[in-house]
């Protein structure tokens, strides 16, 4: 199989691309290299995928790019995923979540891709559920711009499907750790934690720490999407655990993890519009892709503070 992977030099999408490698696809990167990075694409690059550095609002060179690789599907990850960023700035927000996707669709489209993957998200979406876990029938009620923009391109892929027949599907994670996320960049707690764990510093924590997430390995993203592509289902569908796990429940997992002693939390004020409660009911993946989760927390956490440790200069 051909596949191009928009935002494949990122964290989720570098580790996607070595799964399509690893079973033998063809591989092309599309990605702007603006927090992606090629470092990532190292053991990609060697083994026969290809990286165009592009930016996903050129809708021009992004089609011209599809046509002249007729990939069968497209795998779209690339996305402006600050939060903070997306308040501040919700039109540049929306001209990469929105109007970026409205390119891939089109550029899908206009050259007969049989199948679009897009990755977006479920507690930015679902914002202060009633009802926890949440299913994709939950009202979408986002509290900052990254997550109305994320549905707004969900509805693109659901107009393109029913004026041209575009066969899609959207993936709404929970919230997403592993190798490969930067401590440094727009990263979740566990990798924030982690790069703290090796620099000998102590989290910090915003509010009281009983806040809840739904924590997923990167790899059960990626057979998630792996499932995705070679099924005909579409529509929105999470991808999570099912379980929530607090923010002081990591810090005590990684502790034991790292025989840390002296790993106790700063606490600073809570931030705002900050959820209390998020965590995905999965039951619609487990039923029309087969998808569960394989990697439990404690031995995800483990894995990605390995992989923390290997980047750290000897």
């Amino acid at each position: 199989m051909r596949a191009i992977v928009t935002g494949g030099a990122g964290f989720i999408g570098s580790n996607l691309v070595d799964a399509l490698l690893a079973r033998g696809d063809g591989v092309l990167v599309v990605d702007d290299l603006s927090t992606g990075k090629e470092a990532n694409l190292a053991a990609a690059l060697a083994a026969g995928a290809d990286l165009r550095v592009l930016d996903i609002r050129d809708g021009a060179a992004l089609t011209t790019l599809v046509g002249a690789i007729a990939p069968e599907v497209i795998f779209h990850l690339a996305a402006q995923i600050d939060v903070r960023k997306s308040v501040a700035d919700p039109a540049w927000d929306a001209g990469i979540n929105v109007q970026g996707t409205i390119n891939v669709l089109e550029a899908a489209r206009a050259h007969g891709v049989a199948r679009v993957v897009n990755s977006s998200t479920g507690g930015a979406i679902y914002g202060d559920a009633e009802l926890i876990p949440s299913p994709e029938t939950t009202t979408p009620l986002p509290e900052a711009a990254y997550g109305q923009s994320k549905l707004s391109a969900e509805g693109y892929l659901g107009l393109y499907e029913r004026l041209y027949e575009l066969s899609s599907v959207t993936l709404r994670y929970g919230n997403v750790y592993g190798p490969r996320q930067d401590p440094l960049g727009e990263a979740g707690v566990i990798a924030i934690f982690c790069g703290c764990v090796e620099n000998g510093s102590q989290p910090t924590i915003f509010g009281d720490g009983r806040q809840t997430r739904d924590y997923v390995y990167v790899g059960d993203v990626v057979t998630a999407n792996l499932a995705a592509a070679g099924a005909e289902v579409g529509g929105p569908i999470n991808v999570g655990t099912g379980r929530e796990t607090s923010v002081l429940e990591i810090v005590d997992h990684l502790a034991a993890i790292a025989g840390a002693r002296d790993f106790t939390p700063i606490f600073q004020p809570a931030r705002l519009g900050e959820l209390a409660r998020s965590c995905l009911d999965i039951r619609r993946a487990r039923e029309m892709l087969g998808w569960a989760p394989e990697i439990e927390l404690h031995e995800g956490l483990r894995m990605t503070l390995e992989a923390t440790r290997a980047l750290r200069p000897q």
